[in-house]
């Protein structure tokens, strides 16, 4: 499977990301909101080139996230906080914002996880 990204985007995007944090920290304003909304967009985009190139095999993944995958294709309609049974464990479907509009009521990106939970 090939990623609709290279590995040169991945770098920049990431490098994009560390440079407008770098802005911000050094940002001597009173502005509280100065470069957060460009924070909350790059962090969005890296956030889906990183998911791109690791379905396609070209960045590793963590056991964790090759746990998910193996839990997303048996559980594909998996809602939010919907607990199942796999390999003898149960698990959660989980959903957390990767970043947010200003005001917090927008969610730019979603990471999506399973959760192990007790049985």
């Amino acid at each position: 499977m090939s990623s609709p990204y290279t590995l040169a985007e991945y770098s920049e995007a990431k490098a994009k990301l560390e440079a407008l944090k770098a802005r911000w920290e050094n940002y001597s304003g009173n502005n509280p909101n100065k470069f957060q909304a460009d924070i909350a967009i790059a962090k969005a985009e890296l956030h889906s080139i990183e998911v791109e190139l690791k379905k396609a095999g070209e960045l590793a993944q963590t056991p964790s996230e090759k746990r998910d995958v193996l839990l997303d294709e048996a559980f594909p309609n998996a809602r939010s906080r919907q607990v199942v049974d796999w390999q003898g464990k149960k698990y959660m479907r989980r959903f957390s914002p990767v970043s947010t509009s200003l005001t917090g009521k927008t969610v730019k990106a979603w990471k999506k996880y399973w959760e192990e939970v007790a049985g």
